[in-house]
């Protein structure tokens, strides 16, 4: 794959054979953001689970101190009373079945994030063949599933975002913009990393956390030592 100049000059920053400490890489990523738009700062993490075995699946959301920097769209599905409760508490668009056919149909996925309350789930699981592979499907470990939508829409505003493991067992997350200080990105990164230690099944054997690569949407990737977590 070729890359272009910027890329390049970027790439000469970083050792490709050392894992750098948070705060470096961190700073190292930063200085190799040279896209014309603001990049999403991401975090790529290799994970030693199987995740064919459910007892090792990690699945999972923590709520970034400092956000994400992307306004996100969210969704809910309810009745009654916690439609207006969602719709006072921000949300983007509310409603119940009426939206199934236009979402199935007209292929409307004008949403980042899908919240439903549990007697919403028999209706909402009908979507599973749209939403379950864009990773959009609510589920109670991520909160997503709950009575209490004011929360949760409260909490993806302020920039929560879910982790799961790939098929290849990687965690592929945001943790903010290029933009962001240093200290904000540390921030964010360190509440991650708290949230995915703490999510280790007990059932891994072996090490758990392989490699850590932090990387902005245009840039090279820069390795996280490891071993600290």
């Amino acid at each position: 794959m070729k890359h272009g100049k910027k890329y390049v000059e970027a790439a000469k920053l970083i050792d490709k054979t050392q894992q750098y400490e948070a705060a470096e890489a961190i700073s190292l990523v930063k200085k190799s953001a040279t896209a014309k738009f603001d990049e999403t700062v991401e975090v790529h993490i290799r994970t030693g689970c199987d995740g064919r075995h459910a007892d090792q699946q990690i699945r999972g959301a923590v709520v970034l101190p400092n956000g994400t920097g992307k306004e996100v769209k969210v969704l809910v599905f309810a009745k009654g009373t916690k439609l207006d409760e969602a719709q006072a508490a921000g949300a983007d668009h509310v409603g119940g079945e009426e939206l199934i056919p236009k979402i199935q149909n007209e292929g409307w996925l004008d949403f980042d994030v899908v919240v439903a309350t549990p007697d919403m789930m028999g209706v909402v699981g009908r979507l599973g063949k749209v939403l379950g592979p864009k990773g959009l499907m609510p589920n109670p470990k991520a909160g997503t599933v709950t009575m209490d939508v004011a929360k949760a829409i409260a909490d993806i505003k302020a920039g929560k975002i879910e982790y799961r493991l790939d098929k290849a067992n990687i965690i592929h997350v945001p943790v903010g913009k290029a933009s962001f200080t240093e200290e904000q990105l540390a921030q964010n990164f360190q509440a991650l990393m708290d949230a995915i230690t703490k999510a280790k099944p007990s059932s891994v054997k072996g090490q758990y956390l392989k490699s850590i690569t932090l990387a902005t949407t245009m840039g090279p990737g820069v390795k996280v030592l490891a071993n600290k977590y």
